[in-house]
């Protein structure tokens, strides 16, 4: 207990580090970028447009998988037109190799077909017996700017018996995010939880996507933050160092159910991952000394 309680101040940030993953989007250099600079241990997902559609996605998922990374492309329901598609998309990911996919009820103002939300989806790709051996699915801290809040906690218990894992939406309070996770928990979802962070970005694009995704509340936090709010008008942009050390301290009240982080990269896929890697690296160091100094004072 007591060897647990010293370990306890970086480990549990450590090993959110460890079970991390980026999101990335199928733009033109997005396969070169994930080569050059993403370890095949890091997992992927592949976000969708709406402009573009599926096939983007579906392209570069199937191109990363065989380059032998893990690699869950965004499937999202309102983009499918019916039973036959799914299965089609579920055929052609299998024979891409993909095993993992990441289910969302999708942007479109209407379902280009039957599927108005993930749930429809999930169900479809059952009845597809779709072969895949991690299935994500959304959770919203914050709330979502369309959904009432009861709404999304139905949908989440409908959702839960098909899916292995959750990963939310961008929330820059670790008290909202733990807070949530640890509701979740407690109302008999037991899914791990996967906790949504911006990477390294300047502030521009930062705030024009945020505001984009309606985060209402965590804009009002990061006006209430000096300190966060400094860091997206230096040149450098924001540094989500400080939020992931938060989460890593409020994961701990959360019953376990906090597993790692999932950095929305913004493109920014080399700078995310110096940025893991200097984080690690300072965390190894800083429980190096720590220990040096307990056994000091055993």
């Amino acid at each position: 207990m007591r060897q647990e309680a010293w370990r306890s101040p970086t480990s549990s940030l450590a090993e959110l580090l460890r079970r991390i993953s980026y999101e990335v989007v199928p733009l033109r250099r997005t396969e070169q970028d994930v080569l050059e600079h993403v370890p095949v241990t890091v997992p992927l997902t592949v976000t969708v447009t709406e402009a573009r559609g599926l096939d983007p996605t579906l392209d570069l998922a199937g191109r990363l998988a065989g380059h032998g990374y893990a690699v869950a492309p965004h499937l999202p329901a309102r983009q499918f037109l019916d039973q036959a598609h799914v299965g089609d998309v579920v055929a052609r990911l299998r024979e891409a190799g993909v095993r993992s996919v990441f289910v969302i009820g999708g942007d479109a103002p209407r379902p280009a077909g039957r599927f108005a939300d993930a749930y429809a989806l999930l169900r479809a790709m059952e009845d597809a017996r779709h072969p895949f051996d991690q299935v994500g699915i959304a959770g919203y801290p914050e709330g979502h700017p369309s959904v009432t809040k009861q709404a999304l906690g139905l949908a989440l218990k409908q959702k839960a018996p098909l899916a292995t894992h959750v990963i939310t939406q961008i929330c820059f309070d670790a008290g909202v995010t733990a807070g949530w996770a640890a509701g979740l928990a407690a109302a008999g979802v037991g899914l791990p939880v996967h906790a949504g962070i911006p990477g390294p970005v300047n502030r521009q694009k930062l705030v024009r996507v945020t505001a984009g995704i309606g985060l209402g509340q965590s804009a009002r936090f990061l006006r209430k933050q000096q300190s966060l709010l400094w860091r997206l008008l230096v040149p450098g942009g924001y540094d989500p160092t400080a939020l992931a050390r938060r989460l890593g301290v409020a994961a701990r009240r959360t019953g376990g159910n906090v597993r790692g982080l999932h950095v929305f990269t913004f493109g920014e896929l080399s700078g995310t991952e110096r940025w893991r890697r200097r984080l690690l690296a300072a965390l190894a160091t800083q429980d190096a000394q720590d220990g040096s100094e307990r056994e000091e004072t055993a």
